[in-house]
């Protein structure tokens, strides 16, 4: 009934990977479950869930996921497959493609936005 992924889908669910403020990281991350970063990444973001971007957060390279919410800065190319909803604090500069987009009043938005249906 259930096959080898589901069963690990599941035992992630409610569980979030987090780094915190003062870190500073250069690589790639990839990760199944929810995600949230509250410090500095040069590199890229690949997650099967949500990510959150702290206020204190900054990101420079790809991040590819299902769901994200931006509120540090951010820079180069997010693809996300729902919705990117960005909060009064944040910043993006770069490329975007997302199927839904949420901007709060405040947020600094200078990318190209491509928006594709779900």
């Amino acid at each position: 009934m259930f096959d080898k992924n589901s069963k690990s889908d599941y035992a992630l669910l409610g569980r979030t990977n987090r780094i915190v403020e003062n870190t500073i990281m250069h690589g790639d991350i990839t990760c199944a479950a929810d995600f949230r970063l509250d410090g500095e990444l040069t590199g890229n973001i690949t997650c099967e869930g949500k990510i959150v971007l702290g206020p204190k957060s900054k990101v420079k390279g790809t991040i590819t996921c299902k769901n994200i919410d931006v509120e540090g800065c951010f820079e180069g190319k997010l693809d996300v497959e729902e919705l990117l909803a960005i909060r009064k604090t944040a910043s993006i500069k770069g490329d975007v493609f997302a199927s839904k987009l949420a901007v709060e009043p405040g947020a600094v938005f200078e990318a190209s936005c491509e928006m594709r249906n779900l």
